[in-house]
This record gives C-alpha cells, sequence and structure tokens, in this order.
C-alpha cells in the first residue's frame, strides 16, 4: 500500500513495513479500514507439503497477518491471545489467496475478528464457486476460515500487558 507523500504511515502500515515473515512470503496489504483487512498471497513452491497442497502453517500465518492489520487498526499495540483455524479445502501452488478480516467485537482491551480465506481467480486444480450462503463471487473457494482473539497492550514500554 502506497502513502501519500508528506503523510505518516499509521499503525497497519508500520506494523506491516516492520513484519519481515510475512512480507517475506510475498503477502500483500491489500486495503485496510477500521477493524478489517484484506491481504493477499499466492501459494509458492517452498510452501507446498509432501500432500502437494498448501501447508496448513503457512495458511495460519497468512490469516493471523489479516487478523493483526484487522486488530491494529484503532492504534494501541495489539497481539493475539488466541486463535484456531479450520480448513475447509485444500489451496495449490498458483493459488491466489484472499484473506479478508473483520472485527466482530471490541470490549475493554480484548477483541474478536474473523478472517475468511478464499482462493480467488482461476486455481491450477479448477476452483469451484461458492454457492448457497457463503456470500462468495464467482470463481472464490473458502479455504480455511480463523477466529483471532486479541488483547491490547496497556504499554509498548513495560511488561504490564499479562
Amino acid at each position: 500500500m502506497e502513502q501519500a507523500t508528506g503523510v505518516d504511515p499509521g499503525p497497519v502500515e508500520t506494523m506491516f513495513a516492520a513484519d519481515q515473515a510475512s512480507r517475506s512470503l510475498g503477502i500483500e496489504l491489500v486495503r485496510h479500514g477500521e477493524g478489517t483487512a484484506v491481504l493477499r498471497m499466492t501459494v509458492t513452491p517452498a510452501m507446498v507439503n509432501g500432500h502437494r497442497i498448501a501447508h496448513g502453517g503457512y495458511l495460519f500465518l497468512f490469516a493471523d497477518t489479516a487478523f493483526a492489520c484487522a486488530c491494529n487498526s484503532h492504534g494501541p499495540v495489539t497481539v493475539a491471545a488466541a486463535a484456531d483455524i479450520d480448513f475447509i479445502a485444500p489451496a495449490y501452488e498458483g493459488d491466489v489467496l484472499e484473506a479478508t478480516a473483520r472485527e466482530r467485537a471490541r470490549y475493554g482491551r480484548s477483541g474478536i475478528y474473523d478472517v475468511s480465506v478464499r482462493r480467488i481467480g482461476d486455481s491450477p486444480r479448477g476452483a469451484r464457486s461458492v454457492e448457497g450462503g457463503g456470500g462468495g463471487r464467482a470463481g472464490e473457494e473458502v479455504i480455511a476460515e480463523f477466529r483471532g482473539r486479541s488483547r491490547s497492550m496497556r504499554s509498548t514500554k513495560t511488561k504490564e500487558s499479562r
């Protein structure tokens, strides 16, 4: 994401720029707003396991990065308190994936965020369209659903966050 000249980057841009783990995997920050984020990633040969499908750890990392962008959009440094993922369909080398994170609730220093990971466009293996109440567009397939629980830090300079 590009910033206008002379404009200080916000908390999401600052965090994402420093996130070498995510950026080294080619994860792109497509857009974000308060409590939301959309990221994109292409499954590379290095991300494929012995079954020739994307390793679940990479899918978790991708969804977790979208979660981090959404929960840090409000400003205070916010970290994961817990997270889980349901793998719904395999992703394959060459698939372009999109992770959409949405804030579900914020209370005190805690929050709950849902992230949908979808295959977009054509899959090398022939993606199916989302049908029924899935809310997807033609040519998309849900790959995983992630739920993250966040906790905002009281201070970035102390160990008060516990």
